[in-house]
């Protein structure tokens, strides 16, 4: 296998500490088509049925008048001495009617999806997480992190406090993230507000762990920032809204063990279509064009003869 590039490894206060060569699984191909499909499909899976009532707008007795009386044949409220008889019922176009076509909880709400797909979509959303302009491009506040990917040592995952938390984060320039996360907290456009679900606030970065000897405490309440164990990587996590590039901070145990995961002894990594894309330059190689032929010489182009007789400006030319 060729060589591949070193990443450095920093302390929690900053330093760098050692290097890690670069998993494989960041070498695949970034496939954005392939993130965005299986994330909107996964997405479904998350959802609850919902459905309107079977009784609603069907509450009243009624029936048809008929024909013969000049009105229309839908269902009417039958009696007598209210403004409600003799009204439509049960059609939707009914005041008080029913919906077109009531929901039902028997939709097909959820989606399966192939697990190649889930796995190729995970390694490119993984290989998207090391490129600075992706990242950037997200919206991620990253001008101050001295690398990407960004790893930190081991000593990381036995953080106890949010304090701490907090000084290794502002140690390594990622606390910016976390506080334009935080700037971002709104209160959210719609019902959505009445129903559990008031603020909405932009991602933040999302630390990957090894093992959990307290990093989900120490990290878990700082806002917009998310926690993921290497062994549960999540595509949800890794692109949320299906796109590509979220700052991921990674521990030295979760970097090496990628090794383990991707690869020759793990999940199959995704072949590029092409070893070069760049097809332009491949086009205009020496070595293609001499094997083109040559460029067709066109024949020049008369313009059709003008009748002299029928076109006055055509009789014009002829006397110049």
């Amino acid at each position: 296998m060729t060589t591949r590039p070193l990443i450095n490894v920093f302390s929690t206060t900053g330093t760098k500490t050692a290097e890690v060569p670069l998993p494989a699984v960041f070498t695949s191909p970034l496939r954005h088509d392939l993130v965005r499909f299986v994330h909107v499909n996964m997405a479904k899976n998350s959802r609850q049925a919902y459905s309107v009532n079977i009784h609603a707008g069907k509450n009243v007795s009624a029936s048809s008048w008929g024909t013969g009386r000049a009105v229309a044949r839908i269902p009417r409220v039958g009696g007598g001495g209210t403004s409600r008889s003799g009204q439509g019922a049960f059609g939707n176009m009914c005041r008080g009617g029913r919906m077109f076509a009531p929901t039902k909880t028997w939709r097909k709400w959820h989606r399966k999806i192939n697990n190649t797909q889930k796995k190729y979509a995970v390694s490119a959303a993984l290989a998207a997480t090391a490129v600075p302009a992706l990242v950037m491009a997200r919206g991620h506040s990253v001008d101050e992190v001295p690398e990407i990917p960004l790893v930190l040592e081991d000593a990381i995952e036995s953080t106890k406090k949010t304090s701490q938390a907090k000084d290794i984060l502002l140690a390594v320039g990622a606390y910016d993230d976390v506080e334009k996360a935080a700037d971002s907290k709104k209160i959210r456009a719609g019902k959505g507000k009445a129903r559990n679900r008031r603020y909405v606030m932009r991602r933040g970065p999302l630390v990957i762990y090894a093992k959990n000897d307290g990093v989900e405490s120490s990290f878990r309440n700082l806002p917009g920032l998310e926690l993921c164990c290497v062994d549960r990587l999540n595509l949800l996590q890794l692109a949320p809204g299906g796109h590509m590039g979220r700052f991921c901070i990674w521990t030295q145990g979760a970097i090496t063990k990628l090794e383990s995961i991707y690869g020759e002894d793990g999940k199959r990594l995704p072949a590029p279509v092409m070893n070069n894309a760049d097809l332009a330059r491949i086009i205009n190689s020496d070595e293609v064009q001499s094997l083109c032929r040559p460029k067709k010489v066109t024949r020049k182009q008369y313009p059709p003869k003008r009748n002299a007789i029928k076109r006055i400006d055509a009789l014009e030319a002829l006397d110049a």
